[in-house]
């Protein structure tokens, strides 16, 4: 009954009508469902795929040219390392405001 109502509007067999999990055939009269019953009426979405296909995963790493990394000054350790972090924190301290809340 209510598939034939909505047919004049979209096709008939991209209907499906269900009443929770259990799909409902074509000839099922709405008179047979209870008053109270819930029912669903879904129809495929046009357009395609949302998110694309696996074939083109990576593409954008693929087509970014290699940079050679740069040679870099070695980081020091130890006690320089130590040496420098305490300079940093505690003797060349600038007075900031008060920090974030």
């Amino acid at each position: 009954d209510l598939k034939v109502g909505l047919s004049e509007l979209y096709p008939l067999s991209d209907m499906v009508l269900s009443r929770g999990s259990e799909l409902l055939a074509d000839q099922v009269a709405l008179s047979s469902l209870p008053d109270n019953a819930v029912l669903s009426l879904n129809m495929p979405l046009f357009g395609g795929k949302v998110h694309g296909s696996l074939s083109r995963a990576g593409k954008v790493k693929g087509q970014t040219p290699k940079v050679e990394a740069q040679e870099k000054k070695k980081k020091k350790t130890g006690r320089a390392k130590r040496r420098m972090q305490y300079n940093r924190r505690f003797v060349s301290v600038v007075v900031q405001g008060p920090g974030r809340q």
